[in-house]
């Protein structure tokens, strides 16, 4: 087996959708993903507070969705529980 020059690696063009019998939904699925997570790794390490910002904005959507998904996960057993106790 060989491993190749292991300091400086050779990265092809990203992942390709597999070929399924719902391409729509894959489509759909890689289509949220680049929105989400639009830009590349930022890989400068030269400074840990610019690296922290860096890494804060490439992560930024998936802080948004995670606000989302609490946010829906709090809200909705108060929103069901006033419906069913106060019903007017």
């Amino acid at each position: 087996m060989e491993l190749g020059n292991i300091s400086q690696p050779l990265y092809g063009p990203g992942p390709k959708a597999p070929g399924s019998s719902t391409p729509g939904l894959v489509g759909m699925v890689h289509g949220f993903l680049r929105l989400v997570q639009p830009n590349a790794l930022p890989v400068v390490l030269c400074c840990l507070l610019f690296f922290l910002s860096q890494l804060l904005l490439y992560e930024v959507g998936f802080l948004v969705c995670i606000a989302i998904g609490l946010l829906f996960i709090i809200l909705m057993p108060l929103v069901g529980c006033c419906f069913c106790c106060c019903r007017c």
